[in-house]
């Protein structure tokens, strides 16, 4: 019990010794000018988040990361206990994954993953497609 409590007592003099430097060490100047702007990668913002318009592909794209990251963790832990599982396991990964690619290749035959020029779909309820580039040499 009592390495525990040193332990602790270190952890917490530590953690207040650099409180306390950082404290005198660090600007004065708490607040102002472009400390209080958020920026991503040094750009200053320019205009309100209120008036961009970001494009519907964006959150496709995020949204597709977070499917297919989740999909990655299940896959792992069913790796982990492989011998657990067994063959019912075995089976159950397989749907699992099967139905991940029926979704990703409706993703694909729908235009959802395509990355080119963009154009308004006339259907409602389909993604737009990209549009054929002119093959070179063509007038």
């Amino acid at each position: 019990m009592l390495p525990l409590l040193l332990f602790m007592l270190a952890v917490g003099g530590v953690i207040g010794v650099a409180l306390v430097a950082a404290w005198f060490i660090g600007s004065k100047a708490r607040h102002g000018g472009a400390r209080t702007l958020p920026f991503e990668s040094g750009i200053v913002p320019v205009g309100d988040a209120e008036e961009m318009r970001l494009s519907i592909e964006y959150y496709l794209i995020a949204v597709f990361f977070v499917i297919f990251d989740l999909e990655t963790i299940f896959i792992i832990a069913w790796a982990v206990a492989y011998f657990d599982v067994g063959w019912r396991g075995y089976i159950g990964a397989s749907i699992f994954i099967l139905i991940l690619l029926a979704a990703l290749f409706y993703e694909w035959r729908s235009g959802a993953l395509d990355w080119g020029l963009k154009r308004r779909a006339a259907e409602p309820g389909r993604y737009a497609r990209a549009e054929a580039l002119p093959a070179e040499g063509a007038a």
